[in-house]
């Protein structure tokens, strides 16, 4: 009942917020874990760069490609708020395959994720993730695609009505107006099968040993620590995740490791009925959210 009761009170805080989503948290030692809605399904933004990782990593290991090669990837040239590294660029680079992975992980570089798209698409990324037992996320399209919706299209100070559409535009049945917020075509997944592959990746599973702690170790690097990472990263603790945001979209998932041995994946897919591009309160409530559920199974 402590737990239902605490369910209950976070629920109204996330519907007081105009935030709804899927939550999941779970001990990776003792599988006991907690959420909310954790089987909902919602478009993956960024977060489809962690399985984009894992399969890069995986064709590298069995000597399909070379981590050293260079590849030359064109500038993205992006102009609007928030794409980082490679998608600002103005002139055309050489980069290795490696440093793309890293520009695509830790500094959710769309440009660097969809040069490595080019090297392993979307349709065996996916297959991938089924063939490692790791179904409940479905890779359909590339990066780019997401950058195609009206937030592009509109001048900087009309924004919000991107946001407004996006709120608004849903149908029946998880459909969207807008193609990558609608879950025939997005790719997607839940907190549960997010959970799931962190759990492979920080325990043994069937992803090659190797394969999981070169994920790892580029999730630790993560450089965006706006969201979750206040309420989990200490002396104490290591805080490794993957953010993904699309217009009123807000995503992270992670694992928090603490210094006496106990291990938690958290992942956390939200929407907000607010329109607005800035929303500070919604991230800080989002690690208050995720860091109650985790204090209620560390803790009791």
């Amino acid at each position: 009942m402590k737990v239902e009761s605490l369910i209950r009170e976070l629920r109204g805080e996330l519907d007081d917020a105009g935030l709804s989503g899927s939550f999941l948290v779970r001990d990776l030692h003792s599988g006991e874990e907690v959420g909310i809605e954790p089987e909902l399904e919602l478009p993956s933004a960024s977060l489809v760069k962690i399985p984009l990782a894992v399969a890069t990593l995986d064709r590298v290991r069995r000597g399909e490609l070379d981590g050293a090669t260079a590849i030359v990837v064109q500038p993205g040239r992006v102009t609007t708020p928030g794409p980082t590294g490679l998608s600002r660029f103005r002139h055309p680079a050489r980069i290795a395959v490696e440093d793309l992975l890293y520009l695509s992980t830790a500094v959710s570089d769309s440009t660097a994720a969809d040069a490595l798209f080019a090297l392993t698409p979307p349709a065996e990324v996916s297959a991938l993730m089924h063939t490692l037992g790791l179904g409940g996320i479905t890779v359909r399209h590339t990066i780019g695609e997401l950058a195609e919706t009206p937030a592009e299209r509109l001048d900087p100070a009309e924004a919000h009505l991107a946001h407004f559409l996006a709120i608004e535009a849903g149908t029946a049945g998880r459909g969207h107006h807008i193609p990558q917020l609608d879950m025939t075509r997005a790719n997607s997944g839940s907190a549960r099968a997010f959970a799931d592959l962190l759990q492979a990746l920080w325990t043994p599973s069937a992803i090659d040993p190797g394969v999981a702690e070169g994920v790892r170790t580029l999730m630790a690097a993560n450089v965006l620590r706006q969201r979750l990472a206040p309420d989990f990263s200490s002396d104490a603790s290591r805080w490794s995740s993957k953010t993904g945001t699309l217009l009123n979209l807000r995503h992270e998932i992670g694992v928090v490791e603490h210094a006496d041995g106990q291990a938690f994946a958290i992942a956390v897919l939200t929407e907000s009925r607010v329109p607005a591009i800035s929303q500070p309160g919604a991230e800080a409530l989002m690690a208050h959210v995720a860091r109650k559920l985790r204090d209620s199974l560390r803790h009791g």
